[in-house]
């Protein structure tokens, strides 16, 4: 049968396990391509600042399938690692290591990104379908209002980090004998080896889904990209993930049953995502859908219920994939893995920018996205390994770097990047 999670290495210091490292710079990326994507989606109303004279469902559900996992994803394996680097470093190293990689590029890259971005959407405002997004609140913000816009995510994982080592430090105090760790463990291993686990795992983001009537399915957890107050569905939704990935660093064997269900949580992944995008279409009213049997909110509830499955079954088969099939270290992948954090940094200005220059081409979606992509990730590729890969940047980023002709396979970054 190939290599197993057995087989896999010890998560000892000096480290890494080469298959979380593969999910972790895929659901960054990804988070490139779902940007890309966004002009192309077809909607009632413009939801990108620029909407491309062509129109692609395709494209459409393609973005709809990496929005429903791609963050949780993310959040369960930065719990991961946070732990992991906790172990290594102490508290103090941790904390002085998550203001370097996390709270230091959002302070310095967010006014830079903030403006590029700007200038975009102002020379897409002189073309039809562009400028502004419609609704889109005005600058200067008002406080707690912010446009934290892609780089939201840094802001969320240092509200993590300080609640979880609030937490940490509380039951450490209160649970001296150790009982109550003892007994979470036990928890946590029996939702791991329950065959239910993603239903309940879903259940708490499930809930806020079903009691929000505003939401649909499209949103998917709503990400507090626009203010500095994180709404409580992030919390909940992320928030679970991340301290999974926390307690599963207590447990690694347990990642070895992600492995052996990858494809007893694929195929319903597959199944779940498709249904949500259909029902999604309908409750949106788009062109074609069929005029639904029940009323728009029994259809919305309906779809709360099937999309926190959704997300759950995709993150586990996802994980467990990569477990199965990517184990084994990788020189490209391994480039790519160290390489996401900053590409996916810096992609948006690019990506608007070509989503632009592209927008009134008669020419097929699907190749102006390749083109967009394809250039995009030349060019951020080529600044990586110029400007970044052995520079103080990548330092700041992804940790000191061994020699060129001496880097070692098998060094944990500690990215805060999963």
């Amino acid at each position: 049968m190939g290599q197993t999670a057995a087989d896999l290495e010890p998560l000892g210091a000096s480290e890494r396990l080469h298959a979380l490292d593969a999910v972790r710079g895929f659901a960054l990326l990804l988070g490139i391509v779902l940007h890309a994507t966004l002009s192309f989606v077809p909607t009632p109303t413009r939801i990108w600042f620029i909407q491309d004279t062509h129109q692609s469902l395709a494209l459409g559900l393609l973005f709809y399938a990496i929005h429903v996992f791609r963050m949780t994803t993310f959040f369960l394996l930065a719990g991961f690692f946070a732990r992991m680097s906790l172990h290594r470093r102490g508290t103090m190293g941790f904390v002085g290591d998550r203001l370097q990689r996390i709270a230091l590029p959002l302070l310095i890259g967010w006014p830079i990104l903030f403006e590029l971005m700007g200038l975009v959407v102002g020379w897409a405002s002189g073309f039809p379908n562009g400028g502004r997004i419609p609704g889109a609140r005005s600058w200067p913000p008002v406080l707690p209002n912010f446009p934290l816009t892609h780089l939201w995510f840094l802001y969320v994982l240092l509200e993590l980090y300080a609640a979880t080592l609030l937490v940490r430090s509380a039951v450490v105090w209160l649970d001296a004998s150790g009982a109550l760790r003892a007994a979470l463990d036990r928890l946590v291993a029996w939702i791991m080896r329950s065959p239910l686990a993603p239903v309940l795992l879903a259940v708490p983001i499930g809930i806020a889904f079903f009691l929000d009537r505003h939401w649909i399915s499209v949103m998917g957890v709503k990400t507090p990209d626009q203010s500095l107050v994180t709404n409580l569905q992030a919390w909940i939704g992320f928030g679970t993930a991340f301290g999974l990935g926390w307690l599963l660093h207590r447990q690694v064997d347990l990642l070895r049953i992600l492995e052996r269900r990858w494809l007893w949580n694929l195929l319903p992944a597959l199944v779940l995502t498709f249904i949500c995008f259909v029902l999604g279409g309908v409750i949106l009213g788009s062109p074609g859908a069929p005029k639904p049997p029940v009323s728009s909110e029994t259809l919305r509830q309906i779809s709360a219920v099937l999309y926190a499955l959704a997300i759950w079954t995709t993150t586990f088969a996802v994980i467990g994939v990569s477990l199965r099939f990517m184990s084994g270290f990788s020189p490209v992948r391994r480039y790519l893995a160290d390489a996401s954090y900053w590409l996916y940094l810096i992609h948006l200005p690019i990506v608007m920018a070509l989503q632009v220059a592209l927008s009134q081409f008669d020419w097929p979606a699907p190749v102006k996205l390749a083109i967009i992509l394809g250039v995009a990730i030349a060019v951020m590729l080529a600044s990586y390994h110029v400007l970044v890969r052995y520079t103080v940047v990548g330092v700041v980023l992804n940790g000191k770097r061994a020699p060129r002709a001496a880097a070692p396979a098998a060094v944990v970054t500690g990215s805060a990047a999963p």
